[in-house]
């Protein structure tokens, strides 16, 4: 290993000390460092053989980490394609965190809004963006509402 492959090691294993990183993260970051792309992917690929990098471990911790922030399904695996993460399976997941993708949503809803039973238009739309931001899908938002005993006001 030469001078250049253990610098960019030594960055590597830095930015990993401090919290997982998909392969594609810490391959940008390091070509954020001044380091080449392909340089770095050997680095990274190496890195993988010893288990200091894995991208399952990383999906798991991220997901965990999104899922207690009140993200939805939605959002966390947008949020995981866009990091180089392949689809993983997020119902185990949600199941050790919150116990449901419903009981994340409730959590979500009752922290932001309280109870009203019947909405009008524009406060409906309102909530149900907010919701479908956080990446939450409009049949669970109904389901929701309905399991709320929430009507929209038709006036």
């Amino acid at each position: 290993m030469d001078e250049r492959d253990k610098a960019i090691r030594d960055a590597a294993l830095r930015l990993l000390a401090r919290r997982e990183h998909s392969r594609k993260e810490l391959v940008n970051k390091l070509a954020l460092k001044g380091y080449g792309r392909d340089e770095a992917m050997a680095v990274v690929d190496e890195l993988v053989r010893q288990g200091w990098q894995n991208d399952q471990r990383y999906a798991e911790c991220y997901a965990r980490n999104r899922i207690q922030k009140g993200y939805g399904p939605v959002r966390v695996e947008y949020e995981l394609r866009q990091n180089g993460i392949d689809p993983v399976n997020l119902d185990d997941i949600v199941g050790q965190v919150a116990g449901s993708w419903m009981d994340v949503l409730e959590q979500v809803y009752s922290k932001k809004f309280r109870h009203v039973p019947v909405l009008d238009r524009n406060e409906w739309a309102k909530r149900s963006r907010f919701l479908v931001q956080r990446g939450f899908s409009g049949d669970m938002i109904s389901a929701l509402l309905d399991q709320l005993n929430i009507s929209l006001n038709k006036f």
